[in-house]
C-alpha cells in the first residue's frame, strides 16, 4: 500500500489540467514546490507526437531535479486523448525528493485524470527518457512475462492435450468468438455515447468486407427504440437508458443484440452470433460501462418497463415452506408391526 503525502496541485495548475485536453497542448512539466504540485512548462503541439518527443521532453531535464512530464499521444480513447506520464528522478537526486515524488504520483494521476494516462515511464538517466528509451519500453512492456518451470510444465501438458483425432475420450479446443475490424466511427460514437450527446448506436457487420459497421448514432426516445431494430436483419445496439430507482437517477447503457428469428440467412446468424462477445469484450475495453446484455427476436418486446425490470428484477422475499402431500384418500389403517425377538 503506498502512502500519500498530502501534496495537491494548485489552482493554476488545475486549471491547465482543465485547458489541455482539447488537442493542442503537447506537453504539461509538473514539479513539487513549497509543498504543492505547480506546473513548470506548458508547450502546445508542432508536428506528430514522435517528431515532437525528443524537441519538447529533453530540454525539461534539468540535471539532478526530479519532475513529471506528461506528454500527449495523437492517439485517444473514450475519455479523451491518450497521455504518457513520465516521472523523472535520477539518481543523483536525493533521497527525500526521491521518497516526495515517489508517494506524490498517485495524487497527480488523480488530479489529471487516470483514465487519460495510458502509459507510465520511471526514468533515472537520460537513455531512459528519450524516444529510443521509450520504444524500448514499449518492447519490454509488451513481451509476455517469463513463465516459471512449473508454468512450462503446463504448457507443455495443455499443448499435449490438443489432438487431432477425434474420440469420445480426446479433448478439443473452441473459438470464443470472432473478432473482426471495428469501424473508427463506432469509436467516435462510443464517445459521444458517454457524454451524453447521442443515446442511440446501431452496428451491423458487413458479412462480405468482415467489418463492423456503424449504421446510426442519435439521440432517441426510449418508446422510439423498438421502431429502430429491423424486421429482416440481425443488429447490434447500445442504448443508455435513463431512469430512477429507488430515488437515484440512473443512466444505464444496455447492449442489445437483435435477430429476427429465422427472416436471416444461415451466414448471418452464425457471424452475428459469433462476433457478439468479442465486441462486448471490446466497447469495454474501451471504458464503455454495460450495465445489462439482451439478446430478443421481437422488438415489440423493448419497452420502458421491459428494461426497467430487466434491470431491476423482483427478488422475492418470500419463500413458501414445503407443504406435505396429502397422503390417497381411503388407504386403510396403518399397519403395526411388531419387533422380533
Amino acid at each position: 500500500m503506498s502512502h500519500q503525502t498530502g501534496i495537491q496541485a494548485n489552482d493554476e495548475l488545475k486549471t491547465y489540467f482543465a485547458k489541455c485536453r482539447d488537442g493542442q497542448i503537447r506537453l504539461l512539466k509538473v514539479i513539487i514546490e513549497n509543498e504543492q504540485l505547480v506546473l513548470g512548462t506548458c508547450m502546445k503541439q508542432e508536428r506528430t507526437w514522435e517528431e515532437d518527443y525528443d524537441n519538447f521532453i529533453l530540454p525539461q531535464i534539468e540535471g539532478n531535479k526530479p519532475c513529471y512530464i506528461l506528454y500527449r499521444f495523437d492517439s485517444w480513447n473514450v475519455s479523451g486523448y491518450d497521455w504518457l506520464l513520465i516521472s523523472w528522478v535520477p539518481d543523483s537526486a536525493s533521497v527525500r525528493q526521491k521518497m516526495l515524488y515517489a508517494s506524490t504520483k498517485a495524487t497527480l494521476k488523480t488530479e489529471f485524470g487516470s483514465s487519460l494516462i495510458t502509459e507510465e515511464m520511471h526514468c533515472t538517466i537520460m537513455g531512459d527518457i528519450n524516444l529510443d528509451g521509450y520504444k524500448k519500453h514499449k518492447c519490454t512492456t509488451n513481451a509476455p512475462a517469463p513463465l516459471t518451470s512449473r508454468e512450462e510444465e503446463l504448457q507443455e501438458i495443455r499443448k499435449s492435450e490438443v489432438r487431432t483425432d477425434v474420440s469420445v475420450d480426446s479433448k478439443h479446443q473452441t473459438l470464443s468468438g470472432v473478432l473482426f475490424p471495428i469501424a473508427q466511427e463506432i469509436k467516435d460514437s462510443l464517445s459521444h455515447l458517454c457524454s451524453g450527446k447521442i443515446d442511440y448506436i446501431q452496428m451491423k457487420i458487413d458479412i462480405e468486407a468482415e467489418k463492423v459497421l456503424l449504421e446510426t448514432a442519435e439521440k432517441i426516445t426510449v418508446d422510439s427504440l423498438a421502431k429502430k431494430i429491423p424486421a429482416d436483419h440481425a443488429r447490434y445496439h447500445l442504448y443508455k437508458f435513463c431512469h430512477t430507482h429507488e430515488g437515484d437517477y440512473l443512466e444505464s447503457i444496455v447492449f442489445i443484440y437483435s435477430m429476427p428469428g429465422y427472416n436471416c440467412t444461415i451466414k448471418e446468424r452464425m457471424l452475428y452470433s459469433s462476433c457478439k462477445q468479442p465486441l462486448v469484450d471490446s466497447i469495454s475495453s474501451w471504458g464503455v460501462d454495460i450495465a445489462k446484455k439482451l439478446e430478443i427476436d421481437d422488438a415489440s418486446e423493448l419497452s420502458e418497463k421491459y428494461l426497467y425490470e430487466e434491470l431491476h428484477p423482483i427478488k422475492n422475499l418470500h419463500q413458501p415452506k414445503f407443504a406435505k402431500p396429502k397422503g390417497p384418500p381411503n388407504r386403510g389403517p396403518r399397519r403395526l408391526t411388531k419387533p422380533t425377538d
